[in-house]
């Protein structure tokens, strides 16, 4: 008789699927970060993967984003469907074409993976203050910076993150997003993610400075 193979054994001291079972998991914004967090989450086994974006995948988002050539042309949510499924057909996997709204159902966690701090603001006005776990990935060219907010951290913090866009760091579109960065700011969200899962401090500001090799925590 064959032995079930497990697919989680080798994570199981760092992901407790127990807590994992009954959450659903909503990713605002699948582009550079956002298409990165919500292929590790499947990875992890996240049963209820909502997904929201208005966006079609575009000829840059292959080298930027991970997108295959044969998405170009696709809404993001439906090449990232087809991605999940092919990682674990068993995940229930909502699909939003359209910017988030306000009357949108989110789940207990919500990853915030928009581009514009008044997008950020406006999300979190509704869906982050009544969410359990909030990450929210930032990063322009080789500066990543991820926010956490739990049920204890953070929630006063967050707010003062939200300045005006116009306050935002200038940068030329062409230096903005590389699919190395976007994948390494998605681990550290994901990584706050299950550090709140195992019921261990989230970290609510995390700083990383790739070029100057600089990390900073707070």
């Amino acid at each position: 008789m064959e032995a079930t193979f497990d697919r989680f054994n080798r994570q199981q001291d760092l992901v407790p699927q127990n807590r994992l079972e009954n959450l659903t998991v909503t990713v605002i914004g699948v582009g550079a970060i956002g298409r990165q967090a919500a292929l590790q989450l499947a990875a992890l086994g996240v049963p209820r993967l909502q997904l929201i974006d208005f966006d079609t995948v575009d000829q840059t988002n292959v080298t930027t984003q991970g997108y295959c050539a044969s998405d170009v042309g696709q809404p993001k949510v439906t090449a990232m469907e087809s991605a999940i499924r092919r990682i674990d057909p068993a995940i229930s996997v909502e699909v939003i074409q359209d910017r988030y709204r306000p009357k949108t159902a989110s789940g207990e966690a919500v990853f915030c993976c928009v581009d514009s701090i008044t997008a950020r603001a406006a999300i979190w006005r509704s869906a982050g203050r009544t969410c359990r776990f909030w990450a929210d990935g930032r990063m322009l060219g080789e500066v990543l910076r991820v926010l956490a907010v739990d049920e204890t951290t953070g929630r006063e913090h967050y707010p003062q993150t939200l300045f005006a866009q116009a306050e935002a760091q200038p940068g030329r579109c062409t230096a903005r997003s590389t699919i190395y960065a976007a994948n390494i700011a998605a681990g550290l969200m994901v990584h706050q993610f299950t550090r709140w899962l195992r019921r261990l401090p989230v970290d609510r500001d995390t700083s990383l400075n790739l070029l100057a090799g600089e990390w900073a925590v707070s």
